[in-house]
């Protein structure tokens, strides 16, 4: 029996690094239009930067929704820096970020609709968690 696809995901992700850079982890969690959790990711990633984890966490859940064949996706960030550059409203200038961006821009083409939106870092608490449980983990 085929999985049960997703058409919509509402999907939270954090990147953080403990020193900028330092040791680093991501966090995603997806939840379905009637709230149930579709996935969570909290990964390890090495020594990077704040701004690089963020882009890592963002590519960790595009391609957990991908693998859901889910079409429209909805992200919510509490990096302003990361929601501005993915909306094209700040240019791009940090060279480590570049090639983050552009994996993320090829990704979403996988998609029908792909949004982001800024939301205050207390209303993205459950990617948080998932970023610091990688990190302590580790």
């Amino acid at each position: 029996m085929p999985k049960e696809t997703v058409k919509k995901l509402i999907i939270y992700t954090d990147g953080g690094a403990r020193g900028n850079p330092g040791p680093a982890g991501i966090g995603a969690i997806a939840y379905d239009e009637k709230g149930n959790i579709v996935f969570e990711v909290s990964e390890y990633i090495g020594e990077t930067t704040n701004n690089q984890a963020e882009y890592k966490a963002v590519l960790a859940a595009l391609g957990e929704a991908e693998k859901k064949k889910a079409e429209e996706l909805y992200f919510y960030l509490d990096s302003e820096l990361i929601v501005k550059q993915l909306n094209g409203k700040y240019k791009i200038k940090n060279k480590g970020l570049q090639p983050l961006f552009v994996k993320v821009y090829n990704a979403c083409l996988n998609f029908k609709r792909v949004e982001w939106r800024y939301v205050r870092r207390e209303n993205n608490k459950e990617a948080d968690r998932l970023v610091n449980k990688a990190i302590d983990e580790n």
